[in-house]
Formats: structure tokens, sequence, C-alpha cells
């Protein structure tokens, strides 16, 4: 089936700049709202968190759950607790939904932690920057871009 042609996000500006291979999709997780071909396991929430003054990002499949704990362990820190949403886009510079770990590092650097789980999968699939917009990519080659580290972050 063909695809009408997407107009590019930031995302993907930066990705074809970069020379990385990507897909870039139309579909919004948050509203269940899913292709046949794509499964809820192959998407990943971008999340935000402190630990007081540093913002830490993780990246854990949508059907699990971010551990706190586990994240702060990964990132050398006590504790982490998600940022506020009505803080988020002055943090991250997006809305709920729409956080991204390439933007996200284009603008900010902050220290970025994806589940290891992600390893398993030759792609994965996180928010190109804007809600109802999503890019595919493999997991190894999203890392090295945005220098994340994979670590077990997700609650058992």
């Amino acid at each position: 089936m063909k695809q009408k042609k997407l107009k590019k996000t930031l995302v993907d500006q930066i990705l074809d700049k970069a020379g990385i291979a990507h897909e870039s999709l139309a579909l919004n997780a948050l509203k269940n709202d899913l292709p046949e071909d794509i499964q809820k396991e192959d998407i990943y929430k971008t999340l935000a968190l402190t630990s007081g003054t540093q913002c830490i990002i993780g990246i854990v499949p949508l059907t699990s759950h971010l551990s706190e704990k586990k994240l702060a362990k990964a990132a050398g820190y006590k504790k982490v607790s998600m940022i506020p949403q009505k803080d988020l886009q002055k943090t991250t510079g997006y809305v709920h939904g729409a956080n991204n770990p390439v933007g996200i590092h284009q603008k900010h650097q902050f220290p970025i932690f994806i589940d290891k789980v992600a390893l398993e999968a030759p792609l994965m699939i996180v928010s190109a920057g804007e809600v109802g917009r999503s890019i595919h990519i493999n997991p190894q080659e999203l890392a090295t871009f945005v220098h994340a580290t994979f670590a077990d972050i997700c609650e058992d």
C-alpha cells in the first residue's frame, strides 16, 4: 500500500542531514491508532526526568513502565523523578507525546538512556517531535547519534 508523502519534521531533516536511515510514520500511539503492521511493543516513549538540576531522558517501550530507581542508578544519581507535564515544554522544548531523543539531544545534550530491550529489535519507533508523527529507526544508530546508553531501566 502506497502511503502519501509526509512533510518532513525537523527530526527527519536532522537525520537526513546526518545520513541516518529512518522511515517517517504518521501514527498517534497516544490514541491507540496503529496500522496493522505495527505492534505496540515496537513503539518507545521518551520520558523526561530530573535529578534536581539535571534533566535525564529515559526511553522505554510503550508497553512498559520506567523504573525511576534503575534509571537513577544507570545515570549515577541517588534519585530521579518525572518532570511535571506542565514543565515539560520549557524543559525539553516539546509537548507531551512529542518528546524525542533526536531533537532533545540537538538542543540540550541531556543524558539519554534507552532500555536494553531495544537492542533485541532491528527497528524501534520513537516520536519525530510532533504529536502524531514518529520515525522507524535502528536502535543502535539512534543511540550512537544521540550518545545514548543502553541500560536496564524498565520495571520488572
